[in-house]
């Protein structure tokens, strides 16, 4: 049987891992506590093992790949089991470089993309657009972006439509 430290090097050689994740996958094969421990603390000792580069890492998927929001980032990188405060560390210095506006306005282009333009008379269109204007808000709200720049943004996507028409 492989011990606990040749184990985890294989699971970091896959995809970075936090701390939490790589006790849970040891646990989950059985290891005893005290191997799984040993095994922490040399990968730690190698920096083979480090949470803030995970959540960097993370965060910067979570950005650039995924294109979420601030909050959801967060969520996703205290998810792996890293502290909040290295957590937020993290999401900050990555979303430290990035125009969230502009990020909102793709997400937000994204999902027009897809949707078709309701077709109602002069007195249904504007509750449509309402509706419609709704469900972007709640849909930009789940991809962890901060309400009032979403509703800044969809203000300004709406006033710029009116000034098109």
């Amino acid at each position: 049987m492989a011990d606990a430290y040749v184990t985890a090097l294989r699971l970091l050689a896959r995809r970075e891992l936090s701390e939490a994740q790589v006790r849970t996958r040891l646990a989950r094969r059985e290891f005893e506590s005290d191997e799984v421990d040993a095994a922490i603390a040399r990968l730690l000792a190698e920096r083979a093992l480090d949470d803030r580069r995970t959540a960097l890492a993370c965060a910067r998927t979570e950005a650039h790949v995924k294109r979420h929001g601030r909050l959801r980032a967060l969520r996703t990188v205290e998810a792996l089991g890293i502290d909040r405060g290295l957590a937020r560390e993290a999401v900050a210095e990555v979303f430290g470089e990035i125009d969230e506006d502009a990020l909102i306005a793709h997400a937000l282009d994204r999902k027009l993309r897809h949707q078709p333009s309701p077709k109602a008379s002069a007195g249904q269109a504007g509750a449509a657009e309402s509706a419609v204007a709704r469900r972007l808000y709640r849909y930009l709200l789940a991809q962890g972006f901060d309400a009032s720049r979403v509703h800044a943004v969809i203000r300004n996507r709406v006033k710029n439509a009116l000034h098109d028409d």
